[in-house]
């Protein structure tokens, strides 16, 4: 008898050895990266991927462009593959870097297809599973079997993914000391699945809540989409994701005392960020504070705002997890959805 979220509960608890297993693979990679980019002369980085991982790719282009001061952007596959001349510019070579879980998306490919036939410059990928295509196509592939999943919402493979591209960013701009930093994160991983697993179970199963709201901003913007989707995709409840200052624009207009409002808060613009979150509290809605010093769940971890992120999705996670459970539906298997989509 198969236990309801049995694959989807192993895979956000194994996260931190998922980790700790790719940052291996970076650095064994490591010289190879560091040489690779500088080598290409790109003009700009265009990330891409489908679904979670378009949102993975909007994370890891903020970053990149923080780190690096070079253009980087974010489409979806499909864009590249439909919409080209919308998609590219006329001139300059370009570093693609596709991101796909299982490796075998038909926009993904069709995308990267289109590009190659351009001879635009050069790809590289990174996926779950080296024995499919995408695995074989780049000018550089990079693989990581820690990532591979049984369920259908990614959770382990999106963070392990984006936490390669984080590594990316930090090889490329020079950053070598934040690079060697990211030996820290599964260890701070593993004590916020354990002490904020309560937290999200309460959270999950309070029938009062019938929508959610996930805000972050430059890097964590990428992030608050993604734990946005898992909330749809495993719950199927109301759930979306905006830019902290953009909330009050509109969107707060939503806002009741059934709502809980999850702010992925940063160092940086914390006090700008909690603002929004006061305000909205103010209107009766419940919080959800995730951030590093201070709030409801806290990090602590005492690493650079600009590779700790990937430590905001695990409660998100867990909630959208416990919420899934708690209206009968399994988290393994979502409503009307496949694993691999394929045209």
């Amino acid at each position: 008898m198969e236990i309801t979220g049995k694959f989807t509960k192993e895979e956000i608890q194994s996260q931190p050895e998922a980790w700790v297993s790719a940052i291996q693979v970076l650095k064994d990679q490591s010289e190879v990266l560091e040489s690779f980019y500088p080598q290409g002369n790109y003009s700009q980085v265009i990330f891409t991927g489908c679904g979670s991982t378009y949102y993975l790719a909007l994370a890891a282009a903020a970053l990149f462009q923080e780190l690096t001061r070079q253009t980087a952007r974010a489409l979806p596959a499909s864009e590249l593959w439909l919409y080209p001349k919308s998609s590219y510019p006329k001139t300059g070579r370009i570093l693609l870097v596709p991101v796909s879980r299982s490796g075998a998306t038909t926009e993904t490919l069709r995308a990267c297809e289109a590009f190659e036939t351009s001879g635009g410059g050069d790809l590289l990928t990174l996926s779950c599973y080296g024995d499919q295509p995408l695995a074989k196509i780049g000018t550089l592939n990079l693989v990581f079997p820690s990532g591979a999943e049984e369920s259908i919402a990614q959770t382990r493979a999106f963070s392990t993914l984006y936490l390669a591209t984080v590594a990316l960013a930090t090889l490329c701009s020079g950053r070598l000391d934040l690079f060697e930093a990211l030996d820290g994160l599964p260890a701070v991983g593993r004590r916020l699945l354990s002490e904020y697993a309560l937290l999200a179970r309460q959270l999950g199963q309070d029938s009062s809540l019938d929508r959610f709201y996930f805000l972050g901003s430059g890097p964590r913007y990428g992030l608050a989409c993604e734990l946005n989707l898992k909330m749809k995709e495993m719950s199927l409840s109301h759930s979306e994701s905006f830019h902290f200052m953009e909330f009050r624009h509109g969107p707060k207009a939503m806002v009741t005392a059934n709502t809980l409002v999850v702010g992925l808060v940063s160092e940086v613009n914390h006090t700008h960020e909690m603002a929004v979150l006061q305000d909205v509290r103010s209107l009766g809605a419940r919080l959800l504070v995730i951030g590093e010093k201070q709030g409801d769940v806290v990090f602590n971890s005492g690493l650079d705002e600009a590779i700790r992120n990937v430590l905001y999705l695990l409660a998100g996670q867990m909630l959208a997890f416990e919420r899934s459970l708690a209206k009968g539906l399994n988290p393994d298997r979502p409503n009307n959805l496949d694993a691999v989509v394929k045209l």
